[in-house]
């Protein structure tokens, strides 16, 4: 991402789906993105914003702190889908359309799975930011249902 291996102007189209997140810097990256593209070229960029992630619990406060540390320690870039239009428009690129959508989370199973809702509490329990009984019964609690989870998706799309 940081040193796309593509000749400069040589790229048509490209789509971004939840990758900025991850990298090291995601100015850089698409300001490569840039580099690599051609005037007149179509961007689609997609990224979720963490800090609206929300879970459904009785315990709300184990619910923010897992938002928190989510935020904080597992994702890299948690806020990148809020900064996606200002990140594309300082690497050179016209933004055309900002969209936020929020994807509705109802089955617990594919919540955990796309979440890391187990695995993130585990982590979360055994750095000491939350407590291990309160992490455990969070957990049990939603896995019982019924669950919801949601958070805030960011789509922009652009052109060079």
């Amino acid at each position: 991402m940081h040193a796309l291996p593509v000749e400069p102007g040589t790229v048509d189209r490209a789509k971004i789906d939840r990758v900025l997140m991850h990298v090291v810097d995601p100015a850089e990256a698409l300001a490569q993105l840039h580099r690599a593209t051609r005037s007149g070229a179509r961007i689609g960029l997609a990224e979720p914003d963490w800090d609206t992630l929300i879970v459904d619990a009785e315990d709300l406060e184990t619910s923010r702190d897992f938002t928190r540390y989510t935020t904080a320690q597992v994702v890299r870039h948690a806020t990148i889908g809020r900064s996606l239009a200002r990140f594309a428009e300082q690497a050179g690129f016209c933004v055309e359309d900002v969209l936020a959508t929020t994807p509705v989370l109802r089955d617990f199973q594919e919540a955990d799975h796309t979440l890391g809702l187990g695995r993130n509490m585990q982590q979360a329990i055994n750095e000491g930011r939350i407590d291990r009984d309160r992490g455990h019964r969070w957990f049990a609690g939603i896995s019982q249902g019924p669950f919801y989870a949601s958070f805030t998706l960011v789509s922009v799309v652009c052109s060079r």
